[in-house]
């Protein structure tokens, strides 16, 4: 994994988790790397990792059983919201850089539907 200098390494890793746990590569109740094997992989201070499980535990993304592994949650629920605020988050993304662009409502729903019949023209 290459960081971003731009925001904090434990955040990136508990971004690249949640990508992990929406697009499934992660699945629930699934054992993830502890924080030394983790740390090791990534190349950094063990205390990043640390702090990376401990806001995404704080986040109902992981959870751990006394001395044994970390594992992703196995909340349905918890899960169905991270993909829908995932969702939004690349939504508000997308919709802001377009606004900078300068195209109207009906314009980008236009590209979108454009799109998204090239992706699958059986729609």
């Amino acid at each position: 994994m290459i960081f971003d200098k731009r925001s904090p390494v434990y955040e990136q890793i508990i971004e690249m988790h949640k990508q992990k746990i929406v697009s499934g590569d992660f699945q629930p109740g699934q054992e993830i790397p502890s924080r030394r094997e983790l740390a090791t992989q990534l190349k950094v201070n063990p205390n990043t990792v640390q702090r990376a499980y401990k806001e995404m535990e704080g986040l109902g993304l992981i959870y751990t059983d006394g001395n044994s592994l970390s594992k992703i949650t196995d909340s349905q629920s918890r899960i169905q919201t991270l993909r829908q605020e995932t969702l939004e988050d690349a939504l508000m993304a997308f919709i802001e850089t377009v606004r900078t662009i300068g195209l109207e409502d009906e314009a980008i729903l236009n590209l979108i539907k454009t799109r998204l019949k090239e992706v699958d023209p059986n729609d």
